[in-house]
């Protein structure tokens, strides 16, 4: 039986049971993933990082918890204490819903039952991911704006445009996914990449989504939303207490959550890397989690060390590379995937496909070539003074008169 049978089999015991294991691994992981920042941060900038709570410092994350429980819980005065409340708890439980069609193992034995560690399986389960990671950002705006504090708000509407932005490059990265896999369901893409990885086939695809994911997550270099040197803290400036460390959590749950999707659209999901696939029966088939759990760390490692080497970018920077290269580049890259799967499943010759493809990467080239030719003249003429006719009227600078100059 595949995955959506033996799921569809499960009886409400089993459901309760992978609900609780899923929230459990999301909290362990949490724990470990603050843990394992702070480390490769200090490793990386040279400092010694959390090392007396627990061996190795492998406590502070809980202890850090329990001091955030214990502070004293502050609302403001200018607040909208409903929504104040209500929007840490929006952000912390859509995150937690996103892993409800993220396929974590192999067919396994649960209690002497047959399943496989995944809630459910919907036709459209990415389009369901892509909506709750929509709804989640409702939590953000509420808070800047129930806060009645200017630097919230601010943060709140960056929060909103940046994910606008960013989700619309991502949702394309995955139509490109769709198209070679045939189907929306996370069990069928996984199954699609019994062969090759979708990161190997659809390599643009994956470049897109891995940058949209980090803008989608508000991470360093793309956490315009709590830039703290110019928000103070972002949206989250006026909590304190369980309402900030529901924030806490929701940030790195979400970050889990795009790293599972991404290995489950990209790398292959449960699957062991290639030659390795008898290891996938190892611990009656359990031992495929531990793969599945390898690549979302890759990915985690990828988020840190963004954070520890690059510096965080301007707002209109951001904006500006999503709009106008992340769209139009996943836009051309939908055409030619289309073209390319029509021309494969007519069974067009090969010489055929091979200077289609050619030919694109030629058209690449010449129109980057072109991009990178004017930057460099404007960068000439900047250096030379010779600056460009703006391309809107800019009032006359008034001769100063002769009485300002001698008074």
């Amino acid at each position: 039986m595949n995955a959506a049978q033996l799921i569809a089999n499960d009886p409400g015991w089993v459901i309760l049971v992978k609900g609780l294991l899923v929230f459990v691994l999301c909290v362990v992981l949490t724990l470990m993933s603050v843990w394992g920042e702070r480390r490769l941060v200090s490793f990386m900038q040279m400092r010694v990082g959390p090392n007396r709570v627990g061996k190795f410092g492998l406590l502070q994350s809980l202890a850090d918890g329990v001091k955030l429980a214990l502070k004293e819980d502050l609302i403001p005065k200018a607040a909208d204490r409903i929504v104040f409340v209500i929007a840490p708890i929006i952000s912390a439980t859509t995150c937690f819903m996103a892993f409800a069609v993220i396929p974590m193992t192999g067919k396994v034995s649960l209690f002497g039952h047959q399943t496989v560690m995944q809630l459910t399986d919907l036709p459209v389960g990415v389009l369901y991911v892509l909506a709750i990671a929509s709804v989640g950002v409702y939590g953000i705006v509420l808070a800047g704006w129930s806060s009645g504090s200017t630097y919230p708000l601010l943060g709140g509407l960056r929060s909103s445009a940046q994910v606008i932005s960013y989700e619309v490059a991502m949702g394309l990265s995955l139509v490109a996914v769709f198209i070679y896999a045939g189907s929306m369901s996370t069990s069928d893409i996984v199954a699609a990449q019994n062969h090759w990885w979708f990161a190997v086939v659809l390599f643009p695809s994956f470049v897109i989504y891995a940058i949209s994911m980090v803008g989608e997550t508000n991470r360093a270099p793309f956490d315009l939303a709590e830039a703290e040197g110019e928000l103070v803290g972002g949206f989250h400036t006026e909590y304190s207490s369980l309402k900030f460390a529901l924030f806490f959590l929701a940030e790195y749950v979400n970050i889990v959550a795009v790293s599972s999707l991404a290995t489950t659209l990209f790398l292959g999901g449960y699957h062991a890397l290639p030659g390795l696939g008898f290891t996938e029966t190892w611990l009656g088939g359990w031992f495929t989690m531990v793969w599945y759990l390898l690549k979302v760390i890759f990915f985690f490692f990828i988020f840190v060390w963004l954070r520890g080497t690059l510096p965080r970018m301007r707002y209109d920077q951001f904006m500006q590379f999503g709009w106008k290269v992340l769209i139009p580049v996943s836009l051309l890259w939908i055409m030619v995937v289309s073209t390319l799967r029509i021309m494969s499943q007519r069974n067009t010759g090969r010489p055929i496909i091979m200077g289609f493809t050619v030919g694109v990467v030629l058209i690449v080239l010449a129109v980057t070539s072109l991009f990178d030719s004017a930057k460099r003249r404007r960068r000439e003429a900047d250096a030379l003074g010779e600056l460009p006719e703006p391309s809107f009227p800019v009032p006359a600078i008034p001769e100063p008169r002769v009485e300002q100059l001698n008074g």
